[in-house]
């Protein structure tokens, strides 16, 4: 692997670096008090779609979408893609304004990889100019989700189209106001194999019998405007032209979508984590207290060591993952790709905690990120699988591929 970026990339660093600096920085007080006031729920921040405007006009735009999907990418690698991505995770709204934001992400990824020209045309292309969002409803209450062989929510033919029938729950983005479409995993065939029983379909968010059951606050915050909901499905009907790729076939789809959107995650907290560890070493050398700075504190000196080495061996462990995504393909880097969405949220979320520890009071408040990068990251390591399940599939496979090696 090579641990020098290309010109290109350094070049959209040095962009991305400036945009965050003039346009995200400044914002994050406003976004802030205006998405956490009781009359905005589920109310876009007002300057979002300039800032999305200014990104596109300054080609930051789309940058998560690997080079493999042609004209719709903007050509880059995700080995290239994770210093971004990076960046962009050091606010965790701010992936939104270059349109790289998940559940768009995956979603865009579906459609581009597995969507007919139809369905590109419909949806992927609003969504690629960040017209539109989207959610991702795959996650169910009345069943352990994580094992999603499980999910129980019926997708059936019924003539000329499909009828779904279910209850969905932490669906992101399900009331923002600019989502209008959702990509559904149900049970089209329940007496099929195992990993045959389930496919995906499009659902356009204003089709009728769909209920928004609840609002699903996360560590006591509603997350306004993208939030988590509960949604209930009763006698949907779509078109069965809103199938994505053939009935069956949803694990194979999701299998697809899950590794990018894994590592993408990732990526984002450790710029959370990087910028946590830079807020620490200045409170700790502008800080005194019983008479000398914080940073003369062996105990604080050795916190700002240890995040620094946990922050590079996770940044090395995502780059590797990402890198081996970009040369043999997301089948064959799942052992890495499980690995970093264990190792990078919780990581993150023990220098977040460190980081807290030395400011103090402040540390807990809203006047620094670390409180929310500590819950952002706690919520991660269950969010896409907890991490019992990455580390049991792990785990399973190492033990196979090291007794096929053989004995020394």
């Amino acid at each position: 692997m090579n641990f020098q970026h290309s010109e290109k990339v350094k070049d959209l660093l040095t962009r991305v670096a400036s945009f965050m600096k003039e346009h995200v920085y400044p914002n994050e007080t406003s976004y802030y008090h205006f998405v956490h006031h009781p009359d905005n729920l589920w109310q876009e921040w007002p300057g979002m779609e300039a800032l999305k405007e200014k990104a596109r006009e300054a080609g930051l735009w789309n940058l998560f979408l690997p080079h493999e999907y042609g004209a719709f990418s903007p050509g880059l690698t995700n080995l290239e893609y994770a210093p971004l991505a990076e960046l962009m995770g050091r606010v965790p709204w701010s992936p939104q304004v270059f349109n790289c934001s998940a559940p768009d992400t995956g979603n865009m990824e579906v459609l581009a990889k597995y969507g007919s020209p139809e369905q590109q045309e419909r949806w992927l292309k609003p969504l690629l100019d960040g017209k539109i969002r989207s959610a991702y409803v795959m996650t169910e209450p009345q069943v352990a989700s994580s094992d999603a062989t499980n999910l129980e929510t019926s997708i059936q033919l019924d003539g000329d189209g499909y009828v779904i029938n279910g209850r969905k729950w932490w669906i992101s983005n399900a009331a923002h106001p600019d989502c209008k479409v959702y990509i559904v995993m149900g049970k089209t065939h329940f007496d099929a194999p195992r990993h045959a029983q389930h496919s995906q379909i499009i659902v356009p968010a204003d089709t009728p019998g769909i209920s928004k059951v609840r609002a699903m606050p996360v560590f006591s915050s509603m997350n306004s405007p993208g939030g988590e909901w509960e949604l209930r499905f009763d006698n949907v009907r779509v078109p069965k032209e809103n199938l994505i790729l053939g009935e069956g076939r949803g694990f194979e789809i999701a299998q697809g979508r899950l590794g990018p959107g894994r590592i993408h995650h990732a990526m984002r907290s450790i710029g959370q984590a990087q910028r946590a560890l830079e807020h620490m070493a200045r409170r700790a050398e502008n800080r005194v207290a019983f008479g000398k700075k914080l940073s003369d504190q062996s105990s604080i000196r050795q916190d700002v060591a240890r995040s620094f080495c946990e922050v590079e061996m996770a940044r090395l462990l995502t780059l590797k993952a990402a890198d081996s995504m970009d040369r043999f393909g997301n089948k064959i880097a799942r052992d890495l790709i499980a690995a970093i969405k264990v190792v990078a949220p919780q990581m993150a979320q023990t220098v977040a905690d460190r980081a807290i520890q030395v400011h103090g009071a402040s540390g807990v408040s809203d006047d620094f990120p670390m409180a929310y990068y500590f819950t952002l990251n706690r919520y991660l390591r269950i969010a896409d699988g907890p991490d019992e399940v990455h580390m049991s599939q792990l785990g399973k496979l190492k033990i196979a591929e090291y007794v096929a090696q053989g004995d020394d």
